[in-house]
């Protein structure tokens, strides 16, 4: 496994690539979803790192206030740090969740960076609801992802999870909807390796 628990212990001849999103729920269906598309970017040469329910309990962002916890800092740091990304939101009244968009918010901070904000990242998105309403929030959430100068990959994943979805070890029963989150990992991996100019 090629997972990290900080930025500090990148390996800088692998690709780095971030997971961000969940719910106030640990181990929530967008959490898990995330988890197998990070999966499948370790298995195709990434180092990753999934910022989820606990890591994203952070103060509503505030553009006036220079002070920021431990967490919005190694938000911050790792979205920097990051050459891709996957994005994962429930879809919560026809939008992408509080939770989540504060935590997109606070990439204000990277106005002035080097890379500002998610700048020439490929960007992977995934939505999960209980029905058929993912599909205009996965519309939502890659706008965000423009509007932050990132590239949402060509594929996205909108999860109905108004059935049974994951099986007790946390895998995808769905074999279709495995393989689109598995080619989502897959595809930000792949434009990294590119972007970097390296061989994954």
């Amino acid at each position: 496994m090629s997972a990290i628990d900080s930025v500090e212990l990148l390996d800088p001849a692998r690709p780095f690539v971030l997971g961000i999103g969940g719910t106030h729920r640990p181990g929530s269906s967008t959490e898990r979803a995330l988890r197998v598309a990070l999966d499948a970017a370790e298995r195709a040469g990434a180092t990753t790192l999934l910022l989820g329910a606990e890591e994203l309990r952070l103060p509503l962002y505030d553009p006036t206030s220079p002070e920021r916890t431990p967490a919005a800092r190694r938000l911050i740091a790792a979205v920097a740090a990051a050459d891709g990304l996957v994005l994962g939101s429930p879809a919560y009244h026809g939008g992408v969740s509080g939770l989540v968009k504060n935590a997109l918010d606070y990439l204000e901070d990277l106005r002035d960076d080097t890379r500002p904000y998610l700048d020439g990242r490929a960007v992977g998105c995934v939505v999960t609801a209980g029905g058929a309403q993912a599909a205009p929030v996965l519309a939502a959430l890659r706008s965000i992802v423009h509007a932050l100068r990132g590239w949402p990959t060509p594929l996205g994943v909108a999860m109905d999870t108004s059935g049974p979805v994951f099986g007790p070890d946390g895998s995808v029963t769905d074999p279709k909807t495995a393989g689109q989150l598995m080619t989502v990992g897959r595809q930000v991996v792949d434009f990294a390796g590119l972007s970097l100019g390296v061989s994954v």
